[in-house]
């Protein structure tokens, strides 16, 4: 490791060494040109001019030496270039130093996967920021068969979440202590992606900077500022959500019924892609597949209002009930749970004309996998470890 205080006193002294050494060579090479133009008659006792020119080269040369001593050989060839290098240096280090502090406070906050942590960050904040991008990266994005792109791998990826395992559905009673972990398992997507804890209401342990990093995403992301904001948003989740927006894209005829004067062309053109996107699974899913999207982040926003005390645990424990009775009456299984995330994740992308859609489905589907084969004794498997309850309506047409 480089010692920056050590290099600085040694290049100093070289410094200070190699300007005396050359103040005493301008002083001899001085000296050598008065004699070599003194008159004629003091020639005798003088110098040539050849052993002036002679005697300036040797100095010159000596100075190479006492240098090349202090430095080596190589040092030599960088001495123009030293200060600056050791500028940089420094400079990388302070960078290094703030960037290494700011990936640890992350760390101990959400887990060491910064792409992760994105996808958990903006599945949490999903409300309702559906403007598109410029009309420039529009086009980019959609105007060169993305769109169709990211069908397939939504086709593909549900397809591979359905061929995962998972127990049979099983039979609660009503009042079955197994419903409260069912209703905190359904927070389990974005629950995953950071990392939280699913063995209890709590989501994180009660410490200042992680009650603070959970205000800050719930004001930022949803514009919850407390307890009434919280509620209007489950409420708003629970009865309307994307299941009733999938009704009205449904149900519309051409995507300018869905318009209003006030659109501009950025807000037109996500109309038009929630609408096709609609139009292309109106005869797989119902409105009510979408069920697992709104319900999914509804218990997470239940459950960090419960840590952030904006209700009571009892009151969570309320709502996550209502929840799971809601969830369990248009699903039948934790893949078609998964399932219905991914649509409505995918939807949601479309509307906001994200082009980071592909690898959002990616995080989602990772997270899935983990809860539903994923290890105990490494943090996974928690859906396998809750069956899904065995009362159902099925979300297919």
């Amino acid at each position: 490791m480089f010692d920056i205080n050590e290099i600085m006193k040694r290049a100093q002294k070289a410094s200070e060494q190699a300007a005396e050494t050359m103040k005493e060579t301008f002083e001899k090479s001085e000296e050598l040109a008065d004699k070599a133009m003194a008159p004629s008659h003091e020639k005798d006792e003088q110098v040539s001019a050849s052993e002036v020119e002679e005697l300036i080269n040797a100095n010159t040369q000596r100075q190479v030496e006492i240098l090349g001593q202090i430095f080596g050989a190589d040092a030599m060839n960088q001495m123009a270039v030293n200060e600056e290098m050791i500028k940089k240096m420094v400079d990388d280090k302070v960078a290094e130093s703030m960037a290494s502090d700011a990936e640890t406070l992350m760390g101990q906050l959400f887990g060491e996967d910064m792409g992760i942590i994105a996808a958990a960050l903006e599945t949490l904040g999903m409300e309702e920021d559906e403007d598109g991008e410029d009309e420039d990266d529009e086009e980019i994005l959609f105007g060169t068969g993305l769109e169709e792109k990211l069908y397939v791998i939504l086709e593909e990826t549900m397809s591979r979440i359905a061929s995962l395992p998972e127990p049979e559905a099983f039979p609660y009673g009503k009042e079955d202590a197994g419903w409260e972990q069912f209703g905190i398992l359904l927070s389990g997507i974005i629950s995953t992606l950071n990392d939280h804890r699913m063995d209890g209401m709590d989501v994180e342990a009660h410490v200042p900077v992680m009650e603070q990093q959970v205000v800050s995403v719930v004001r930022r992301s949803w514009g919850i500022d407390g307890r009434s904001g919280l509620l209007d948003k489950i409420r708003y989740l629970s009865q309307e959500g994307y299941i009733l927006k999938y009704r009205l894209y449904l149900e519309a005829d051409s995507p300018e019924e869905l318009m209003d004067e006030n659109m501009d062309w950025e807000e037109q053109e996500s109309v038009r892609r929630a609408f096709r996107f609609v139009r292309r699974y109106k005869t797989q899913y119902t409105p009510g597949f979408l069920a697992g999207w709104d319900i999914g982040r509804a218990a997470m926003l239940t459950r960090w209002g419960s840590y952030l005390g904006w209700i009571t645990e009892n009151e969570a424990k309320g709502i996550l009930w209502d929840l799971s009775q809601k969830v369990v009456g248009e699903l039948h299984s934790w893949r078609e749970f998964a399932q219905s995330y991914l649509f409505g994740g995918m939807m949601w992308k479309l509307l906001c004309g994200d082009s980071s859609a592909a690898s959002y489905l990616g995080y989602l589907a990772d997270a899935i996998t983990n809860l539903l084969v994923g290890d105990f004794d490494e943090g996974g498997g928690q859906w396998r470890s809750c069956p899904w309850p065995a009362q159902r309506k099925i979300g297919f047409v």
